[in-house]
């Protein structure tokens, strides 16, 4: 596939993730957009299918993840979690399915703290919830146009800046699952038959 790159403040990888993929022969261009701002999301998705002339899968990977205790969380805090993480998301897919006129693949990322109860990350798992709802919502809005929508729910992937290593090999539970894992995943939903729609699958 060619592939588009979204990125928002990471030029220098986004760039080098572009020379990996057309090392393999196919095209591949970088596109910055602010997913908070839902035209920004919108507008990348008509972007991507202008550059490489169509759109037949979208996957969406953006997110933002902080702590948000409840007796210091503030409405800011809340908001960017909840623009980018989940208001983004629908923007783009609203984008894409007007985008996908011979039908195709949406892949959403969720969490498995969607299931969970993470008392310091509260409004993140909101967002994450509401990416599964969001993922079955459009599964059946969508399927009469040939559009599947699924959505892949990685458990801890990258242990986040500042997390005590102690820890995480408690919540890992020395089965630490990799990015490739969530890859797979990902791969199997972009490629899948259309009738495989509205699924959540944990990599955890």
């Amino acid at each position: 596939m060619d592939v588009a790159i979204g990125y928002h403040r990471s030029a220098r990888e986004a760039r080098q993730t572009v020379g990996d993929i057309e090392a393999y022969g196919v095209r591949a261009v970088a596109l910055r957009a602010d997913l908070a701002d839902p035209r920004a999301a919108a507008r990348l998705v008509r972007d991507a299918r202008r550059a490489l002339g169509g759109l037949d899968v979208l996957v969406n990977s953006a997110a933002v993840f902080h702590r948000t205790p409840l007796a210091t969380a503030t409405p800011a805090q809340y908001d960017r979690l909840l623009d980018v993480n989940l208001r983004g998301v629908f923007f783009a897919c609203q984008a894409a399915a007007t985008d996908m006129s011979r039908g195709g693949h949406i892949v959403n990322i969720g969490d498995v703290g969607a299931e969970r109860a993470w008392p310091s990350y509260i409004p993140y798992t909101i967002s994450k919830a509401a990416v599964a709802a969001l993922t079955r919502g459009l599964a059946v809005t969508l399927r009469p146009r040939g559009i599947a929508v699924n959505c892949v729910a990685p458990g801890a992937v990258l242990r986040p800046v500042g997390f005590p290593l102690a820890r995480w090999k408690a919540v890992t539970r020395g089965h630490e699952v990799g990015p490739d894992d969530v890859a797979a995943a990902v791969l199997f939903f972009a490629t899948c038959p259309l009738k495989v729609t509205g699924q959540i699958l944990n990599v955890d």
